[in-house]
């Protein structure tokens, strides 16, 4: 089938291969999203018939996911989850740069992506700094240009088989180290980015900062205000900050993602109430001279 034969309700059959995926039970699946079995196979099979693979075997009563299962579920869970923020106008594009605005529950997230000139004119020098070793190195991790920057960045390479993003490298320096300590960034080496102790309800989301530098090889400037776990006691707590997202390249070629935030009250993101832009400790904010 062309791509214009798309079906009606492909949001609806979306529903029913993620909950099929996630339970592998088809009577679990019907309760999970209020449909019949009947419904939930014939969604299956009309996704099947579009993609012109199956993404379910099914022997001895017992659903197991083939490779285009795999493969598809995270784009399905991508799209839902896109779909779902859009309707509740939640996610859109402010100038054509992207923009969320999320609450679930307690835990606020709001994200705006921001033109990268605005570096000049209201990031800090640690960001410009940042930028600067990136285009000085050109993306090479181990080029002596990046040398200075490595202890404040966060670096993660592709999971191809499960479309993740590893953690591969943590800074001492950096806003991760200094806000979660010694045992949570040393831990973070070897884990999916959406499985950190950050971002934690908005996977799906989040992974689309990442996605958009990785497709386009570039560099992407995002403020962001959320609440993260700190402390002893692991206590949700409001912090803002500006991320730098950086396409380089790792000694075998290979593509990697170096992230470097500052934290910072001066976040600029429409419709933000300066109560909440304005709600972190002021001791939690980073002051970091560029490691000139």
């Amino acid at each position: 089938m062309s791509h214009l034969d798309a079906p009606a309700l492909l949001y609806e059959m979306l529903r029913s291969f993620a909950s099929l995926a996630r339970t592998l039970n088809l009577s679990q699946t019907v309760k999970e999203i209020g449909s019949t079995r009947q419904t939930v196979r014939r969604h299956i099979a009309l996704l099947e018939e579009y993609m012109g693979n199956p993404l379910f075997s099914f022997e001895n009563r017992h659903y197991e996911l083939t490779e285009t299962g795999e493969n598809s579920l995270k784009e399905a869970e991508e799209l839902l989850a896109r779909g779902a923020a859009w309707l509740n106008n939640e996610s859109r594009h402010v100038q054509g740069l992207h923009y969320l605005a999320l609450q679930e529950g307690k835990i606020p997230y709001f994200l705006q992506q921001h033109p990268l000139t605005t570096l000049w004119d209201t990031s800090s020098e640690l960001l410009k700094f940042g930028f600067h070793s990136w285009a000085q190195s050109q993306g090479e991790l181990e080029s002596p240009d990046f040398a200075s920057l490595r202890p404040y960045l966060m670096v993660f390479r592709y999971n191809a088989q499960n479309g993740d993003w590893i953690c591969t490298e943590v800074g001492e320096k950096s806003s991760f180290a200094t806000w979660f300590g010694w045992e949570k960034y040393r831990s973070a080496v070897g884990r999916s980015a959406v499985n950190l102790p950050t971002d934690k309800g908005y996977s799906y989301l989040l992974t689309q900062s990442f996605n958009d530098v990785a497709n386009t090889r570039s560099v992407r400037l995002d403020h962001i205000h959320t609440h993260m776990p700190h402390g002893a006691d692991a206590k949700p707590t409001p912090i803002s900050y500006h991320r730098l997202v950086m396409a380089c390249r790792y000694a075998d070629g290979d593509l990697a993602l170096a992230t470097l935030i500052d934290r910072t009250l001066n976040v600029q993101i429409l419709d933000l109430p300066d109560e909440m832009r304005l709600s972190m400790p002021e001791g939690l904010a980073m002051d970091i001279q560029a490691p000139f």
